[in-house]
């Protein structure tokens, strides 16, 4: 069986550390590769007291569409990164990644965490949208009945898993 390969980005909105908890929670079997942005790597040292690696190495192997990613998700993803996969735009790892998933017809999922979303952002998601690429907010649920910050990012990681068809238990689902 063919080993599923993932890329998970973080680019600048607040929240980065989603990203890392996306990794930590992935089962080991998957391949997985990380990118962040300059600005998710503010995000993590201001939130998290990380400090990561650079992003430009836009002739990295996930760049390419005969590597061969399965899917990619962006959470958070900025408003600017979201824009700038809306116009094609592939300046740097994260967008050139994300614009190779497009034109591949590979799952893109991006999570933005910006609200209220203006005009502009709404207009963009849903070129994006009609493109097929998945715009999936982290929102929380209360039929789940989450008590702890660490529960509520376990339901919406949950739910990003389901759409990458990742199995996981990582909340309660609906019961009738």
């Amino acid at each position: 069986m063919k080993t599923k390969k993932i890329v998970v980005a973080s680019s600048g909105a607040s929240g980065a550390n989603l990203g890392l908890k996306i990794l930590e929670l992935m089962p080991k079997e998957i391949e997985k590769h990380f990118i962040l942005t300059k600005s998710a790597e503010v995000v993590l040292d201001k939130e998290m007291g990380v400090t990561l690696h650079e992003h430009d190495n836009i002739a990295a192997s996930i760049s390419s569409g005969s590597f061969g990613v399965d899917a990619m998700i962006i959470a958070p993803c900025s408003m600017n990164t979201l824009a700038k996969i809306a116009c094609g735009i592939a300046d740097n790892l994260v967008t050139r990644c994300a614009s190779v998933m497009i034109k591949e017809h590979k799952k893109l999922i991006l999570a933005p965490r910006e609200m209220p979303f203006s005009a502009i952002a709404l207009e963009n998601m849903h070129k994006l949208a009609t493109l097929g690429v998945i715009i999936a907010p982290p929102v929380m649920a209360y039929y789940s009945q989450q008590q702890t910050l660490d529960e509520m990012e376990n339901f919406v990681i949950g739910k990003w898993f389901d759409l990458l068809g990742i199995e996981n238990s990582l909340y309660k689902r609906w019961e009738s």
